[in-house]
């Protein structure tokens, strides 16, 4: 008898080890995740605002436009020149701040992605800009950018390319500053990026791996979404740099540049976080060179809380989860 309890006391802690070993609780509910996000971020919709009317040859225009150095003074400038998406580009040239056309002239501003731009509430970090077509019309004439000396310039210079006659015609344009605008938004808002955090939203939990579920999640409750939600997690209002703690770099004052009003300064666009961790260095002067410092300053500086090294390491995994997955394979090659 003793023999037979002791044989079935045995198979009993067995079993208990065998369970606790074989059913691990999992680190994080992924599926409860997933819902919780949901309620905070959104997917990228699959076409941007105002490309109802964009033709295949308006497009290509634009295209054509995008890449032309000719647009510039010295032609040796174009606007995939700051903004570069071809050769596993991100949308951005990684500088602090761009060179000009123009010999010694540098930006004081740096160079945000154009992908997903035309979902932006407002463009430029300031928001002077209301739209990708607006701001289109800025560089080219910007002293310390393109350079170019007046729109009048700009048509002449591109009416005179055969080339340029013969596509605007066939995008049924005319020569003129507006349309040279109108197809480069045209083009850019086709620049909608695809990665693996929509896929989660979608309800495929192993879109993300532990790692980045955990970061998403400390993400949310430290309340990074008090500022970066919806779709681009971002780029859909205003904030101070500095909310809590003020920014180191006091000069660039913002918003506060253009309209002399105390309550803007510091006053910057809310930048989106889509492929964020391929687009380094950050913040409006380019002065951070890694997303986890970036991280860590922000949520001292706008939240007033501390990150420790492991909860910033996961929320930069969470955030290098939204890169675009073309552009990942691009650079994985090169």
């Amino acid at each position: 008898m003793k023999r037979i309890c002791s044989v079935l006391v045995s198979l009993v802690l067995m079993s208990t080890i065998f369970i606790s070993c074989g059913e691990s609780k999992p680190k994080v509910d992924k599926l409860g995740l997933i819902t919780k996000a949901n309620g905070v971020f959104a997917q990228l919709p699959s076409t941007m605002p105002g490309s109802e009317n964009d033709t295949p040859e308006i497009i290509a225009l634009g295209e054509k436009l995008y890449f032309d150095v000719r647009l510039s003074k010295e032609d040796n400038q174009s606007c995939n020149t700051c903004h570069i998406i071809d050769n596993g580009g991100a949308g951005v040239d990684n500088l602090p701040t761009s060179p000009g056309s123009i010999e010694k002239t540098i930006g004081t501003r740096n160079s945000p992605t154009v992908f997903n731009a035309g979902f932006h509430f407002v463009q430029f970090w300031d928001g002077r800009s209301p739209d990708l077509k607006d701001q289109a019309k800025g560089p080219i004439l910007n002293p310390i950018e393109m350079g170019m000396p007046t729109e009048k310039a700009v048509e002449k210079k591109i009416g005179a390319i055969e080339e340029y006659q013969t596509m605007f015609k066939a995008a049924g344009m005319k020569i003129t500053y507006d349309n040279i605008a109108e197809a480069i938004a045209a083009f850019e808002r086709t620049l909608i990026t695809k990665d693996r955090f929509d896929i989660f939203l979608k309800g495929n939990p192993q879109a993300l791996t532990d790692g980045e579920a955990e970061g998403l999640g400390i993400f949310i409750d430290k309340g990074c979404t008090t500022c970066h939600t919806g779709p681009l997690l971002g780029a859909n209002i205003y904030q101070k740099m500095g909310l809590l703690k003020a920014y180191a770099d006091t000069t660039d004052k913002g918003i506060f540049d253009l309209s002399g009003n105390e309550r803007d300064m510091y006053i910057f666009k809310v930048p989106s976080l889509r492929n964020i961790a391929l687009t380094a260095p950050y913040f409006h002067d380019g002065k951070v060179a890694g997303l986890k410092d970036a991280s860590m300053m922000m949520s001292e500086m706008q939240l007033g809380q501390t990150l420790t090294e492991d909860e910033a390491n996961k929320v930069v995994k969470f955030m290098e989860s939204l890169s675009d997955i073309k552009i990942v394979k691009a650079q994985k090659k090169m």
